[in-house]
């Protein structure tokens, strides 16, 4: 099964759009975890068995474990939500990009020694720095860089682009559309697109109506929900991690984490039902 089918069939059987990050930090985990940078597979473990149920797919952050030396840890928390969430897609937050000959090892990284469902890239690079993901993988999903949420997103994202007889365009929509055309080979792109600006999203769906959006920014960034859940059409992610994460602070954090996701869900679902 191709990723855009298992993350669509996830959807289905939780009636969820929402995505749970996970991105573990060793002086946040509760006690007696706390500053244990050897728990946070077990951390996020719990937090998934606690939110099987309510996602649509999972979104562990590389640097949050490699920064640490724990990239065994995420390899196995991978594995594990595999065994205890089947079907639920795992999106590895890696955001690569680089020349073909190293994108290469950048897919193997994502694919196979993490064996994750899909990955998020940069497109800077241009297209033959996607090729090697998707001429490897092509049943595996990436989600291109478009508009993101963080306030520096401005510096180049929103530059106006000028060609001779066109319209204006600005960088992020070139991408989007891209993404939606000439660099789509097998169906199986997406975009990130952040909640802080629901007005861009609606400027990316003018461009690519149909693809796959990841939005972070709903939580602890403050994007507008219903802003964004408007602008978005019917085929998107709403990514949340520190919110649900950290809910709360003692042993009952997985149980505060869950009762946060089915909030969030439930949020989404009166506004986008499935």
């Amino acid at each position: 099964m191709d990723f855009v089918d298992q993350w669509l069939q996830a959807c289905a059987r939780n009636r969820s759009r929402l995505c749970l990050g996970l991105d573990p930090e060793p002086e946040r985990l509760p006690a007696p975890w706390t500053r244990d940078a050897s728990r946070l597979c077990d951390f996020c473990a719990a937090v998934v068995d606690a939110t099987a149920d309510l996602v649509c797919a999972y979104k562990p952050q590389i640097a949050h474990f490699a920064a640490v030396g724990a990239e065994a840890q995420l390899e196995k928390l991978i594995r594990y939500i595999h065994d205890r969430a089947p079907g639920v897609p795992v999106i590895l937050d890696a955001k690569r990009g680089d020349i073909g000959s190293t994108a290469r090892h950048y897919a193997r990284e994502a694919f196979s020694r993490y064996a994750a469902d899909a990955v998020t890239v940069s497109p800077f690079l241009g297209l033959d720095s996607l090729l090697p993901y998707m001429e490897a993988y092509p049943e595996r999903g990436l989600f291109v860089l478009c508009r993101t949420s963080n306030p520096g997103g401005d510096d180049l994202q929103g530059l106006e682009l000028r060609a001779d007889g066109a319209a204006p365009q600005r960088l992020f929509e070139r991408v989007a559309q891209l993404a939606a055309g000439p660099w789509n080979r097998h169906g199986q792109l997406g975009l990130v697109a952040g909640a802080t600006r629901p007005q861009d999203i609606v400027a990316v769906r003018a461009v690519a109506p149909r693809l796959p959006l990841l939005i972070p920014g709903v939580g602890a960034q403050g994007g507008d929900l219903r802003a964004t859940v408007q602008a978005a059409g019917d085929r998107f992610l709403i990514n949340a991690s520190r919110s649900v994460l950290y809910a709360g602070e003692g042993r009952d954090f997985a149980s505060a984490a869950r009762a946060e996701a089915q909030r969030l869900r439930d949020a989404i679902a009166a506004l986008a039902p499935i």
